[in-house]
């Protein structure tokens, strides 16, 4: 365990939680949050005061699923010039990986932004393709040069999804009861409070915006904490010094303008309704799924899981990464058998990196 950099403060904080007496489970769904719970030991401190926290589907990575990369391996394949975040390279499926494909020749490029692809596409003539990975946090980035215009030869694929219709999943699903919700602060910069809203109306599930430090975590929980013993279900604002209540108004008239939500599998759930981002008509024109739709139409079947693994589980927080078999086995970031271990978003990755071989 790290030691935090305020202590006195978190000492307190831990106090505070202990002092309300109440047990729970929590859930939060973001990479980031889960690494720094890991990273300075909050989930032994936390379980020590009643509270226990679990991963949710909050690793855009992760919850992509085969059938989505093995398009990208495809497309690549088939000559496109392929970009893509690095965390994606190395996610298996049942026809191999991004990697695999450009060891075999293919092209396949490691970019850090859009723009990076975008510049790429003008540079050349062969088709350029995007494939454009995350959440809220991140689709208004894919939106701009959209906006702008991009060259003839420059697609997007879209892999994008939203946060909200996940956790009607889980609270429709029914496999997990959790006490409340730590939501993400970098999707609520952009969205604002709102979208969270129906769920402590309608479900009344308490919920807190937090940041990424450790303070932010210790004190969403005791928010959190406090909220289920006092018996209320609000949206609270933990991340107050860059969430406002209504968010980033022009990026979500740009993804508004941009994107228009469709039906999606999710790796580990069933098809969720309005869960996605796919490019709306007026951009058929640098929509990959229309642009090259022939080449996708040849698109093998894949197995959206290797056999054995269960990183579907790990993101509807049904176990942790370390009571799969596989961890620490035949399953590690060098030999990984499931996206969960490739990111570092990822439950089973951050697990690995900080506990060590199951």
């Amino acid at each position: 365990m790290f030691k935090l950099r305020d202590g006195g403060t978190a000492e307190r904080i831990l106090k505070d939680i202990k002092a309300l007496n109440v047990e729970c489970k929590l859930m939060h769904v973001c990479g980031t949050h889960q690494d720094t719970m890991v990273r300075f030991g909050l989930e032994e401190l936390l379980k020590n005061v009643g509270v226990e926290i679990r991963q949710g589907p909050g690793c855009p990575v992760c919850v992509t699923t085969s059938t989505e990369v093995a398009a990208g391996i495809t497309l690549a394949r088939s000559g496109k010039t392929v970009c893509v975040f690095g965390d994606m390279m190395k996610v298996p499926t049942s026809i191999g990986s991004l990697n695999d494909a450009k060891a075999d020749g293919a092209d396949v490029r490691i970019v850090y932004s859009i723009e990076d692809a975008v510049r790429m596409a003008s540079a050349q003539r062969e088709d350029v393709v995007f494939m454009a990975v995350g959440f809220e946090t991140t689709a208004p980035t894919t939106a701009v040069p959209l906006s702008k215009g991009v060259p003839e030869n420059f697609s997007v694929y879209s892999c994008h999804r939203i946060v909200p219709p996940a956790l009607k999943a889980i609270f429709d699903m029914g496999e997990i009861k959790v006490n409340g919700f730590i939501q993400p602060g970098h999707v609520a910069v952009i969205t604002g409070l709102g979208i969270f809203e129906p769920f402590s109306s309608q479900y009344k599930m308490p919920q807190v915006i937090a940041g990424f430090e450790p303070l932010d975590l210790l004190m969403a929980s005791y928010m959190l904490a406090k909220q289920i013993k006092e018996g209320r279900a609000e949206v609270e604002n933990e991340y107050s010094r860059l969430v406002k209540k209504e968010g980033n108004l022009k990026a979500q008239d740009l993804m508004s303008k941009t994107f228009t939500t469709i039906d999606k599998a999710w790796r580990g759930f069933p098809v969720i309704q309005k869960s996605a981002l796919a490019l709306r008509e007026e951009f058929a024109a640098a929509d990959a799924t229309k642009v090259h739709e022939d080449i996708l139409a040849r698109m093998p079947e894949v197995e959206e899981e290797a056999k054995g693994c269960r990183c579907g589980e790990v993101l509807r927080g049904l176990i942790r990464s370390e009571e799969c078999p596989m961890f620490g086995k035949v399953c590690d970031p060098n030999k990984p058998m499931g996206p969960c271990m490739v990111s570092h978003e990822g439950n089973c990755n951050i697990a690995f990196r900080f506990y060590g071989k199951g």
